[in-house]
């Protein structure tokens, strides 16, 4: 069990954490939202609990809490720049189904 950053969102995330001045690295999680089911969540963390599940990729610590793993299982964050756009896009391998504006999934 695993998630993982790719390479441009590791370099986005530490460049954040370091203007930030402060930050053990990123959370990720999921939460019941939207039309689909579920949506992500993806914050700062400063620490950690002890149920906490941490992985490291490229030198950036992911912060997972244990009931959100089974929906992000195998999940690799990117930050992705589409023409004027940019921002972090999520490839989970168990998503079946999401809605129309991206915003929530359901596995």
């Amino acid at each position: 069990m695993s998630v993982t950053l790719s390479e441009n969102a590791a370099k986005h995330v530490a460049s954040f954490i370091d203007r930030r001045g402060k930050g053990y690295g990123i959370r990720l999680g999921v939460r019941t939202s939207g039309c689909s089911g579920m949506a992500y969540k993806l914050e700062f963390v400063d620490d950690t609990q002890d149920e906490d599940l941490v992985f490291e990729s490229h030198g950036v610590k992911v912060v997972v809490d244990p009931k959100s793993l089974p929906y992000i299982d195998g999940t690799e964050l990117d930050f992705v720049r589409e023409g004027l756009n940019e921002g972090f896009k999520f490839n989970n391998p168990n998503v079946k189904d999401a809605c129309g504006c991206g915003e929530s999934f359901n596995v």
